[in-house]
Formats: structure tokens, C-alpha cells, sequence
């Protein structure tokens, strides 16, 4: 790997680390704990691993002698830190025992399964730290949910004398890790199993987890890049920007991106589905704005659209859900129709309001519904072009008002999908800090022992040496969800709070932010300088954690 002048500099940063993981560490337990739903069905399907307590790391008197390999897999798409998070564990595992092993799985848990994997050496982990991405040992989608599969990986667990596994993902893979440990357990493999906590999205949160790693870089980037386009609006004063950012099931990314640069318009998904809006609303909000600063003489702004939109407008939501049990029993049936048959096959088995809702989607829409979903069973609503419909629709609504003499401004709209430029960005101070911290942690939680944890890290709005490490039981984040046409065990999601203090912030300004030209340009991430610049939180984190107090 040939690396930038900015990278070689990088790599000499040495991540700050809370005060009780340095030097030895004794844990320090809380109370017991129950899953968030679903008491009695999480029980029953994780009775080894339910009820444990949440834990803290606190400065001890004796350093714990661990004699372990550890495993490691990246998992899902990607988030800046993760390289960090593996050196974390890496470092943690080697200073109990330098004789110990850490081994990555290669692309994903696909290599647990297929038995690729590499021995991580220092001279080859050095080379990661503090950087973007995942190439370190890559990453993948497949989903660790069948007893073959847990045996085809014990196989190579025993093999290589692999006492521990840690899974870096999503929502969804430590579900997976959950379900890999009770396994374990229930079988007395003697193999724990540890998750840790990843998602640009920012929908991995709870009391526990204040926030997932790679939320902090992935805003701050789009964030330059939205301000960048906020200047370049207010420079030619002729374009509307519309800007679709990442976040399917949830709208941090957007909303945090509005506190950031502070734009005309912000869709929260959230906040659509509570108000029960309807497409025809939402085009008309816009539009209404887009009439009101042409009256300024101003025809240009920006509108920032969550990527996952499209599910939240209630009546598409509910043909949503119908269409995901329709194509989990008849997929194959469907698959082989032609487009036009596809269509008809579909309003033909739908129920008649969801068929027509289905019959008045402009035709890509309602195509892009009934294609395959992913590998959760999810519509891929990246695929979905939310940014050209709105600004299509403003379009004609703007037309048939000028028709009606109710505005003569000019509307011309510009489209942005901005996602994978956020996911493999090098790290903020921030992010590298907790994703080292969540490495160590990890690596302490195996040390003393635990399995169906996942590592966390708190007070994460305080200086870095004032964090709060520790670890909290996956089964404590669980509910029953309907999932591709079953019900099954996951980590609940965690969408905007529209009581929360970052969605009141915003909506204390945004009116004023719709008629006026209020941009802020954040600029780039900075790695060196004052503290308050370089290591500070997300405004999201800064509200929340302050609104705590």
C-alpha cells in the first residue's frame, strides 16, 4: 500500500484512550438486563446470554494475563475507523500476551465460513492506523444465521485455537454476533463471541451506545461537501440543489448535516410518517419555499433528502410492507415474468389500497419497489432516485402554478447522491479515538471472559481521557421485528426523535432557514490545530449528551 504525505503523517497519531483502559483493568459490574421488546420471546431464544449486566472498565491494581487468539471480522458496509478498531483489539490482545494471535477473516464473515483468513502481524497492521476503509482484511454481506455456517466457522475457529471472535458491523451483524454466541454457548464450544458498533447511518444507538464509529467522519464529509455546494449556489444564484445523503432506515445523517450547514430545506423522514404526509404534501412544501425566496430574487437553495425517504411517507410504507411479504413467498414466481407482467402480477395481488398507491408511482419508482431486495430483505432505496422525483415534481407543481399567475420565478434543479464518498474517508480525531477505544474494550471483555457483549464507550462529549468504557449485553438492545415475511430477533433500529434535542434545534430555525440564505461552510476535517476544531463531537452528540445534563 503506497501512501499520501497526509497518511504517512497520520499514521503517527496516537489515538487517546479513556482513563480506565490504560495500564490494568478490572471490570465493574451494573445491574442485570432485560431486552428493550420481546422479553419473553428474547429470553427463550438466547437463555445463555440473556439478563447478564452491563459492565464498566475501571483502573485496577492487577494486569488480567490473557493466552488467547482472537479472531476479527469486518462486517457490512464500510465506516471510517474501522482499521482503528482492529488496532485497538491488536494491541490490547498482544500487550496481555505477545505469544497471543489475531487473525482477520477476509471479506467479511463469508471468510469465517470458507476458512480465509490472514495471521495480523505488526508490520502489517501498522500500515492501517488511523486510516479509512476496510481493506485492511475487507469486508462483505454475508449474514451468519444457519447452524451449518456456525459450524463450518468453529471448524476453523479450533483449527487456528481462536478462543474469542469480534464482529465489527451494523445493527444487523451483531445481531448476527449474538445469535454466534449463543450458539457457541449453548454448545460449550468455549468460543466468545464480542460485537462492536458500526454505521455511518447513526441508527445503532441507545442509552448505551451514544453513537455508532464512522458517523462522526461521514457527516463532517458530506458536510464539506454541502457547504461547498451551498457556495457554489450562492455564488451562480441560478440552481436548486437537490442533495440525497445515505441513511436508509433513519435521517441522522441529514439532520445533522442540516445543523452543520444549515440549508433551505431538510426532509426528516421521521417527522413525514409521524404527520402522515403525502407525496403531493411534501412536492408542495418545497415548491412553497421555492416561490418565496424567487419573490426575494433569490431562484436557488439547497434541499437535503434521506436516502431512505421513500419508505417513510406512510401509504408507500404500507405497500412497502405488502410488497416485502408478497415477494418473500412469490419472489420466484415473479422473478421470471416480463416487466409488464411484473406489474400486472403485482397490482393483481396486492391489497386495493396498496395496488393503488402502487398504480399512481411514477413508473421508475414503482419498478425500482418491485425489484430484489437486499440481503436483509430491505428495498434498495439507494436505487431509488427520491432527489430527481421531488425536484421533477416541484417542477410541474411550479408549472401549474405559474399557468394559475401565482409565480413567475425560474426553477432550475441540480441532483447529488452523496454515500460512498462519506464511507471510506480517514478517520476525524474523533472517530479514531473511539474506534481504538472500542478495540481495547473488546479486547478486555475478552480477557475477562464475556461472550454476547458489545463493546461501548460513553461520555463521549467529554475530553477523551474522561470517556467511559465498558460493555453491554446484545441480547439488552433486541426485539421481535418482521423481517423478509418472519418475525425475528434484531436490534431495534434507532430513528430521529422528534423530541430529541437535535430535531428541536433545528426546527427552531428552519423556516427561517427556507426563506433566507443562512449557508454555513464547514470545510474540510482538521487533524491538527486547537482541540475545540480538531477532536470535537457531532452537533447531534454535543445536544444530546448536553439535553442529559
Amino acid at each position: 500500500m503506497k501512501a499520501s504525505l497526509l497518511q504517512k503523517a497520520r499514521l503517527q497519531y496516537q489515538p487517546k484512550l479513556p482513563k480506565g483502559l490504560v495500564g490494568a483493568v478490572k471490570v465493574k459490574e451494573g445491574e442485570l438486563t432485560q431486552s428493550v421488546g420481546n422479553q419473553d420471546e428474547i429470553k427463550s431464544l438466547f437463555p445463555n446470554t440473556y439478563g447478564m449486566p452491563i459492565i464498566e472498565f475501571v483502573p485496577g491494581d492487577e494486569k488480567v494475563g490473557m493466552e488467547k487468539n482472537v479472531g476479527i471480522i469486518l462486517s457490512g458496509g464500510q465506516a471510517p475507523g474501522g482499521h482503528n478498531v482492529i488496532c485497538g483489539i491488536f494491541d490490547a490482545v498482544k500487550s496481555q500476551n505477545p505469544n497471543n494471535k489475531v487473525y482477520g477473516f477476509l471479506m467479511g464473515p463469508s471468510g469465517l465460513i470458507d476458512h480465509e483468513y490472514i495471521e495480523l502481524t505488526s508490520e502489517y497492521v501498522d500500515q492501517y492506523r488511523n486510516t479509512g476503509g476496510f481493506d485492511m482484511i475487507g469486508s462483505g454481506r454475508t449474514k451468519l444465521e444457519k447452524a451449518d455456517q456456525f459450524e463450518k466457522g468453529r471448524e476453523i475457529l479450533e483449527q487456528l485455537n481462536i478462543k474469542a471472535l469480534v464482529i465489527i458491523g451494523g445493527d444487523d451483524s451483531n445481531t448476527n454476533a449474538c445469535v454466534l454466541a449463543e450458539y457457541y454457548a449453548s454448545h460449550n464450544y468455549g468460543i466468545q463471541v464480542i460485537g462492536c458498533p458500526k454505521t455511518i447511518d447513526g441508527d445503532l444507538k441507545n442509552k448505551q451506545i451514544e453513537t455508532s464509529f464512522g458517523f462522526d467522519t461521514a457527516t463532517k464529509v458530506y458536510a464539506e461537501l454541502i457547504g461547498n455546494i451551498e457556495r457554489d449556489a450562492n455564488s451562480a444564484r441560478k440552481y436548486w440543489h437537490f442533495i440525497k445523503l445515505m441513511g436508509r432506515s433513519a435521517s441522522h445523517i441529514a439532520l445533522e448535516c442540516a445543523l452543520q450547514t444549515q440549508p433551505n430545506i431538510c426532509l426528516i423522514s421521521e417527522e413525514i410518517e409521524q404527520k402522515d404526509m403525502t407525496l403531493n404534501q411534501i412536492v408542495e412544501e418545497i415548491a412553497t419555499a421555492v416561490v418565496q425566496r424567487s419573490e426575494d430574487g433569490n431562484n436557488f437553495g439547497v434541499v437535503l433528502v434521506p436516502e431512505g425517504l421513500i419508505e417513510f411517507i406512510p401509504a408507500i410504507g404500507r405497500l412497502i410492507d405488502e410488497l416485502n411479504d408478497l415477494l418473500a413467498a412469490h419472489g420466484a414466481d415473479y422473478r421470471d415474468l416480463e416487466a409488464a407482467a411484473q406489474r400486472d402480477y403485482i397490482l393483481a395481488h396486492l391489497s386495493k389500497e396498496n395496488a393503488d398507491t402502487f398504480a399512481t408511482l411514477p413508473h421508475n419508482v414503482a419498478t425500482q419497489l418491485s425489484l430484489d431486495r437486499d440481503p436483509h430483505g430491505n428495498v434498495q432505496v439507494s436505487l431509488i432516485e427520491t432527489e430527481r422525483l421531488l425536484s421533477d415534481m416541484v417542477a410541474d407543481k411550479l408549472e401549474s402554478w405559474k399557468a394559475e399567475g401565482k409565480y413567475n420565478g425560474s426553477f432550475s434543479a441540480l441532483h447529488h447522491f452523496f454515500g460512498y464518498e462519506g464511507r471510506c474517508a480517514a478517520p476525524s480525531n474523533f472517530d479514531a479515538d473511539y474506534c481504538y477505544a472500542l478495540g481495547v474494550s473488546a479486547a478486555n471483555l475478552i480477557a475477562n471472559e464475556k461472550t454476547g457483549y458489545m463493546a461501548i464507550v460513553q461520555n463521549l462529549s467529554a475530553p477523551a481521557a474522561d470517556w467511559v468504557a465498558g460493555g453491554v449485553p446484545i441480547t439488552m438492545m433486541m426485539n421481535i421485528e418482521r423481517r423478509n415475511g418472519e418475525n425475528k430477533p434484531v436490534i431495534r433500529k434507532a430513528l430521529v426523535e422528534l423530541d430529541g434535542a437535535p430535531f428541536k434545534k433545528f426546527v427552531e430555525k428552519r423556516e427561517e432557514f427556507a426563506r433566507k440564505t443562512c449557508f454555513v461552510y464547514p470545510g474540510p476535517i482538521q487533524y491538527w490545530g486547537p482541540t475545540e476544531i480538531c477532536d470535537r463531537e457531532t452537533r447531534t452528540l454535543a445536544l444530546e449528551n448536553a439535553a442529559k445534563k
